[in-house]
């Protein structure tokens, strides 16, 4: 009896631990492969009509350097639109970019 007793519990409890997984946070690399620096970054799930905040905030990246960047926004999508803006006001945007399945990001002249 004991042992149908903690099967059953053994089984309740594997029952609770299964609820749906919560969103990762989606990391890739952005490699700034143009001749400029990049000022601020922006993604934003495709559909969404408007611009997230800078993701590099504060921070440029350098022509030719690469930087681990870090979506932390709890959706589980994979694809963005990205607009990128360099040090000169020059502007660059892509729309649907499947960043799961890249892993990254390479802007070029």
């Amino acid at each position: 009896m004991r042992l149908q007793n903690y099967l059953a519990a053994t089984a309740f409890a594997a029952a609770l631990s299964a609820t749906p997984a919560l969103a990762e946070d989606l990391v890739f690399m952005l490699d700034n492969q143009s001749s400029g620096a990049i000022q601020e970054f922006y993604a934003s799930p495709v559909g969404v009509d408007n611009w997230e905040e800078d993701i590099l905030g504060a921070d440029i990246l350098p022509s030719q350097e690469a930087s681990r960047i870090t979506i932390a926004d709890g959706r589980s999508v994979c694809e963005y639109d990205l607009k990128v803006v360099f040090d000169d006001g020059e502007e660059l945007e892509e729309r649907n970019i499947n960043l799961c399945e890249t892993g990254s990001y390479t802007v070029s002249d």
